[in-house]
C-alpha cells in the first residue's frame, strides 16, 4: 500500500472515541492515521470503517481536544507489534509500550497485530498434558497443549488469583522445551494492576512472562487492541521461537464492553443485550489464534477469563465463548462463600479435549477412570444434599451417607488447596484415590478392577 501523505481538514463529526473524516482518497481498513491538534500535538488513530464518502477513525488516546479544524494524515500501514525474545520478563501497557522502567524493546520483527487464522488443514490436534498444579483442573478438567479453555467467573470471585496461580505453576511435563506465559489484563483497576505486577515479581514468574496491562481508565479503543498485541507476541514466541506459550486473557467481559461502546458510538444496530451482532465473529478471531501447527514445535494454549454479568451463564459473552472454545472452567459463588479456594465447580466444568492429554505416557493409566468415578460420586453426593434438606440426614441409608460424606470430603481435600500450593498430577490422583476409598468397593463402578487392585489404598496396604 502506498503511503498517503496528504493532510485532510474535513472532519465532519466527533462521537465518543470516533472521528468521521470526509472526502478522502481511498483508505485501507485498519490503516493507521495521525490527528494533529491546533496546538501541534498529535494523537494516533486507526481506520475502523471506510466508504466512498466517509472514513471512521478510532482514536487511541481519546478525542478530547480534537476540533473539526484538526488535520488528519493517513500513514499507509496497519498497526504492527515489535517482537523479540527480549520481551520475556517485561511489563507493557495496553498499547505495547514498556511501563516497567526498562529500555525500549529492540525488535527482531514487526508483525501485523491482526494476525492470520490458522488454516484448519495445517492444525495439529491439541494433545499433551499441561500441569497447572490445581487439582480441580488437572484431575477433572485437564488442560491440553493447544487448547482454549476459558474460566467462567463472576464479580467478586478470585479468578485473578487463579489466573496468577496458573501463570506461576503451568508447565509441560516430560520436556525441557521453553515454556512462556503471555498475560494480558484488560480494563483492570490500578490496584489490581499493582497486585498482578507484585505477584509476578515476588514469585519470579515474570522471568518467563510477557505482561500487558490495560487499565480501566485507559481508552476503550486500547482495550480492543491489547489482546491482539498479546496474541501476536504469543504467535512469535510459539511459531518462530518454538516455545510452548500459555496465553491468559482477563477480563474478556471488559473487552466486550469496549466493543459495545464503540458500536454505540458508530450508531450500529445492536444485537443481544446491546452487544454488536458481530461479537461472535470478533471473539472467534481471538480464540482461534490458539492451537498447534503441523511441523512446528511451538504451540499456543489459551485461558480466557470472563466474569458473567449477574452470574448468568446464558449471558451473550459466556454463551458465545462456550460455542467457540473447547469447554469451560466454572467458578462457584457457593464454594467461595464456604471458604473454599479455588472455588471451581467441578460439576459444571468441562474440558472437551481432556481425553487427548491424559492416560499412560501422558499422566497415568488410571487418570480417566478415577476422574470419572470422582465425578459420578460427587454428583450423587451433591444431589443427596437436596434430599437431606427435606428429610434430614437420619433418613438416609448407610450407602447414601457415604456418598454425602464423599461430596464434603471432595470439596475439602481435593478442590480446596493453597494459593501457592503446586500439586503434581501424582499428588492429585493420590488424593482422589484416598477419597474414593471412603466408598464401598462395590460402588466403584467406573473403575476397572485392575486399577483398584493397583492403586486403591486398601489393596496397597495389604501387599
Amino acid at each position: 500500500m502506498s503511503i498517503v501523505s496528504k493532510e485532510y481538514h474535513t472532519i465532519s463529526q466527533i462521537a465518543g472515541p470516533l472521528v468521521f473524516v470526509e472526502k478522502t482518497e481511498p483508505v485501507g481498513y485498519q490503516e493507521l492515521a495521525t490527528v494533529t491538534l491546533p496546538d501541534g500535538s498529535q494523537k494516533r488513530g486507526q481506520v475502523l470503517d471506510t466508504s466512498e464518502t466517509t472514513v471512521v477513525l478510532q482514536i487511541f488516546e481519546g478525542t478530547s481536544g480534537i476540533e473539526r479544524a484538526a488535520g488528519v494524515k493517513f500513514l499507509g500501514e496497519t498497526m504492527k507489534m515489535p517482537v523479540s525474545h527480549d520481551m520475556l520478563g517485561r511489563i507493557l501497557n495496553g498499547a505495547g509500550d514498556p511501563i516497567d522502567g526498562g529500555p525500549a524493546i529492540t525488535p527482531e520483527k514487526r508483525l501485523d497485530i491482526t494476525g492470520a487464522a490458522i488454516n484448519p488443514w495445517a492444525r495439529a490436534e491439541p494433545k499433551e498434558f499441561i500441569q497447572t498444579g490445581i487439582s480441580s483442573i488437572d484431575g477433572m478438567n485437564t488442560l491440553v497443549r493447544g487448547q482454549k479453555l476459558p474460566i467462567f467467573s463472576a464479580s467478586g470471585l478470585p479468578h485473578n488469583d487463579v489466573a496468577l496461580q496458573i501463570a506461576r505453576q503451568a508447565k509441560v511435563r516430560g520436556t525441557d522445551e521453553e515454556f512462556a506465559v503471555v498475560f494480558a489484563a484488560m480494563g483492570i483497576t490500578a490496584e489490581e494492576a499493582q497486585a498482578f505486577m507484585a505477584d509476578f515479581e515476588r514469585t519470579g514468574a515474570l522471568k518467563r512472562a510477557v505482561v500487558f496491562m490495560n487499565l480501566a481508565d485507559d481508552p476503550a479503543i486500547e482495550r480492543m487492541i491489547t489482546p491482539k498485541l498479546a496474541l501476536t507476541t504469543a504467535e512469535y514466541l510459539a511459531f518462530e521461537l518454538d516455545m510452548h506459550v500459555l496465553v491468559i486473557l482477563t477480563d474478556i467481559t471488559n473487552y466486550c464492553e469496549a466493543l459495545r461502546q464503540i458500536g454505540a458510538a458508530r450508531e450500529e444496530v445492536p444485537g443481544r443485550r446491546g452487544y454488536p451482532g458481530y461479537m461472535y465473529t470478533d471473539l472467534a478471531t481471538m480464540y482461534e489464534r490458539a492451537g498447534r501447527i503441523k511441523g512446528k514445535k511451538g504451540s499456543i494454549t489459551q485461558i480466557p477469563i470472563l466474569t458473567m454479568p449477574g452470574d448468568d451463564i446464558t449471558h451473550p459473552i459466556p454463551d458465545l465463548t462456550g460455542y467457540i472454545t473447547e469447554g469451560q472452567i466454572v467458578a462457584s459463588r457457593d464454594l467461595y462463600r464456604a471458604g473454599i479456594y479455588p472455588p471451581i465447580n467441578v460439576g459444571a466444568s468441562l474440558s472437551r479435549l481432556m481425553n487427548a492429554g491424559i492416560g499412560e505416557g501422558l499422566t497415568r493409566e488410571d487418570h480417566k477412570a478415577i476422574s470419572d468415578q470422582c465425578y459420578a460420586a460427587y454428583a450423587e453426593g451433591r444431589d443427596l444434599r437436596g434430599l437431606v434438606a427435606i428429610v434430614g440426614k437420619e433418613a438416609l441409608s448407610e450407602r447414601d451417607k457415604k456418598f454425602l460424606d464423599f461430596a464434603d470430603a471432595f470439596e475439602d481435600k481435593f478442590v480446596r488447596q493453597g494459593a501457592d500450593e503446586d500439586r503434581d498430577i501424582e499428588t492429585t490422583l493420590e488424593i482422589a484415590w484416598q477419597l474414593v476409598a471412603l466408598l464401598p468397593e462395590n460402588q466403584l463402578s467406573r473403575i476397572d478392577r485392575k486399577y483398584i487392585e493397583k492403586y486403591h489404598p486398601a489393596h496397597r496396604k495389604s501387599e
